[in-house]
């Protein structure tokens, strides 16, 4: 289990680097390390230290419990269960999707929830108001 956490880190890591349109570069200049130590973090191959991953956490602007998100559903993963929506987030048209929304105002934001909330079935019920 020790691998598929240090796997799970990386891949958080890298999904929110990229979800802040961030270089593997300009992360490294921003922790103080080279861009192959990043490349390493995000791979699983190297462990991140705890003091790294409190800087990893300050330079994308999460919590560090961000990082540990889902890891539940790597050990479901090795067991044969799906995890819901893991990949979903990887693709990059969710990330996009996720960037132009955070780019719009607070109104044109809740209009556009709300739209999407329509069109999925979810009635204004479902809305939050």
């Amino acid at each position: 289990m020790g691998n598929d956490i240090d796997t799970h880190l990386g891949k958080r890591l890298r999904r929110r680097r990229r979800l802040l349109g961030l270089t593997q570069q300009q992360l490294a200049g921003a922790v103080g390390v080279r861009f192959q130590q990043i490349q390493k973090y995000e791979c699983g191959a190297n462990r991140i230290s705890a003091a790294r991953l409190w800087q990893l956490s300050e330079a994308l602007e999460v919590p560090v419990g961000y990082f540990y998100d889902g890891l539940s559903d790597v050990r479901r993963e090795n067991t044969g269960e799906s995890a819901e929506g893991g990949e979903m987030f990887a693709r990059k048209e969710t990330l996009d999707l996720i960037r132009a929304y955070y780019l719009l105002g607070e109104r044109p934001r809740r209009r556009l929830l709300d739209l999407a909330k329509s069109l999925n079935g979810g009635g204004p019920e479902h809305a939050d108001a």
